[in-house]
């Protein structure tokens, strides 16, 4: 940062409650009122006069001997500022930098203290340390830029924004090996004495001090002055969010009704949607882990149906490349119970599918897009198992999102299988027709061995579905067995299961006095036991045709053990 120091001699202003007057052995005669401040100075014993134009023709029809009042409250800058220029004037050293520049230039032109008033004039003393100090330097500039915001039309109008716009750009610009300035850095694992080569991003951090419009006129012009990689424009948005968004990604945020916190929740939602509308187009200038995260901030600040519709659009794009971790999120609904923001992983899955549908309507096996739906269903049941740990988590939610996918989707059923099991263990209470409803997800078929094998001795899961995993178990070993096509042994084992159901219900009817709980335990009871009893005879037919395979009728009582030791509990 660079000063310039005018002036000689000491400071011999002081502040008096609201009047800050020169210690002077000669009597004010000047009283300028700006606000609520009042300036007892000289007219023409000390140069002040003489140097502002402005005050000349404002006193020009009083007398030497007068005491003239004059109200200058719109005086750019404020009283701060036109002490600045008060000071000149008396000759009093003031230090000069990109801090007060702007106020000291917009009040000295307001003055007009140009040089057709005097020579050497202030005006021109600014205009010299502004070229020569502030637009040479890379931070100066930047934070003369940002001092702006407080005076944006005399800024403008004189041309400070433009000239401070154009010369931060050109530092951006500027191939990398010829960057020789000071700039602001702090990327975890960075170290600039460890690394001779200056990083492309090199210049994100320090522009995002400013305020976000200015913000996005820096964006702008670098983006219209030259094509940029796209990657470079989404990794300012991304470090601008970082400083100025509340992050969403630890814990829910408190919710404050306070005018103080609406004003800066305002502020925050004007922020996002302004980085969402900078977003380059092209896929991959951001990660889906940061569109995901502008979208859970979104859902917290009440951003408008447009900015999120828009992101999650965007992240339904890119949704192939997202990982578990990308996606946890606790929600932001005051009203939500559970933790995790499942809505928003269902919101872009949904995006995704639709993307999905349009681009493969009929996905070959070895297709991209057959890969690309697999992916999406592993990361999917692996965001499930995390988020059955959530004791608030409601079924309806669970079971929406893991119907949501299509059946190509999950090569098996493992997955989804565990996230089940997760949640029947951190929800020991739920109804049994809540396990009838998630476990009716579940394809037997698509269960490996080892899954099976835990399913059929896992007590949480209903009765019925344990006799679905042991038909296919013994179906699987069978077919391994015998090495006869997967048709005939469903065609022997439908009708037992058929005639096993239909004599269970012909009980059901003859028992109807009782209560429907009882009915229906009963009901299910009577269905394994009678597709145990079919399967046995079964097999042991099928054991007379094959000679020497006795030890299938064994491998098939395996079964009933179980189902007895279940029964009898």
């Amino acid at each position: 940062m660079k000063f310039m120091k005018i002036g000689t001699k000491p400071d011999t202003f002081y502040t008096e409650e609201a009047t800050r007057t020169v210690i002077s052995d000669i009597p004010s005669d000047l009283t300028i009122r700006i606000n609520n401040v009042c300036f007892l100075l000289h007219k023409l014993q000390i140069p002040l006069v003489p140097k502002c134009g402005l005050l000349q023709r404002l006193c020009s029809d009083a007398d030497d001997s007068d005491i003239v009042t004059i109200d200058l409250h719109d005086v750019p800058g404020g009283e701060d500022a036109f002490e600045l220029c008060a000071k000149f004037c008396y000759g009093i050293t003031i230090n000069l930098g990109a801090h007060n520049f702007v106020p000291a230039f917009c009040a000295a032109k307001f003055l007009r203290m140009t040089e057709s008033i005097e020579k050497g004039n202030f005006v021109l003393k600014l205009e010299a340390f502004f070229n020569s100090c502030i637009l040479e330097g890379w931070k100066d500039s930047i934070v003369a830029l940002q001092t702006t915001i407080k005076l944006p039309e005399w800024s403008e109008n004189l041309g400070i924004i433009r000239r401070c716009i154009d010369s931060i750009v050109e530092k951006i610009l500027t191939p990398t090996s010829k960057v020789s300035w000071s700039y602001t850095y702090t990327r975890p694992g960075y170290i600039k004495k460890q690394h001779q080569s200056v990083p492309k991003d090199w210049w994100t951090e320090d522009v995002s001090d400013l305020d976000i419009d200015l913000f996005r006129c820096i964006i702008t012009a670098v983006r219209s002055t030259y094509i940029p990689p796209p990657q470079l424009i989404g990794e300012a948005l991304h470090v601008y969010a970082c400083r100025w968004l509340p992050d969403t990604t630890k814990s829910r945020p408190l919710h404050s009704s306070g005018s103080q916190t609406e004003e800066s929740r305002e502020k925050s939602r004007r922020i996002l949607e302004a980085i969402v509308s900078m977003i380059p187009s092209d896929r991959g200038s951001v990660s889906i882990g940061f569109l995901l995260k502008l979208l859970s901030i979104a859902n917290y600040l009440g951003a408008s149906p447009v900015t999120k519709t828009e992101l999650i659009r965007k992240a339904g794009l890119q949704f192939e490349e997202a990982t578990l971790n990308d996606m946890l999120f606790p929600s932001q609904l005051p009203t939500d119970q559970h933790f995790y923001d499942i809505d928003l992983v269902a919101a872009v899955l949904e995006s995704y599918l639709v993307l999905w549908r349009r681009q493969s309507p009929l996905p070959t096996e070895n297709s991209h897009m057959v890969r690309s739906i697999r992916k999406i269903g592993k990361l999917i049941d692996s965001y499930l198992q995390v988020v059955a740990r959530d004791v608030n988590m409601p079924i309806s939610k669970l079971v929406s999102l893991a119907e949501a996918l299509p059946d190509v989707a999950r090569e098996d059923h493992d997955g989804l299988y565990k996230a089940i099991n997760i949640y029947l263990k951190e929800h020991p209470d739920v109804s049994k027709a809540d396990k009838k409803r998630m476990c009716r997800m579940l394809d037997c078929q698509k269960l490996s061995p080892e899954v099976r094998a835990h399913a059929v001795k896992n007590e949480r899961l209903p009765l019925r579905t344990v006799v679905q995993v042991l038909f296919f178990d013994q179906e699987s070993g069978s077919r391994s067995t015998t090495h006869k096509p997967e048709s005939i042994t469903r065609a022997r084992q439908a009708p037992i299961e058929a005639e096993a159901k239909e004599e269970c219900d012909k009980k059901v009817q003859h028992e109807g006095t009782k209560s429907s709980s009882r009915v229906t335990e009963t009901s299910e009871r009577e269905i394994q036991k009678r597709m145990e009893a079919k399967m046995v005879r079964g097999d042991s037919e099928k054991g007379k045709e094959r000679k020497g395979e006795t030890n299938s009728t064994a491998k098939m009582m395996e079964p009933k053990q179980v189902f007895q030791r279940r029964s009898s509990r």
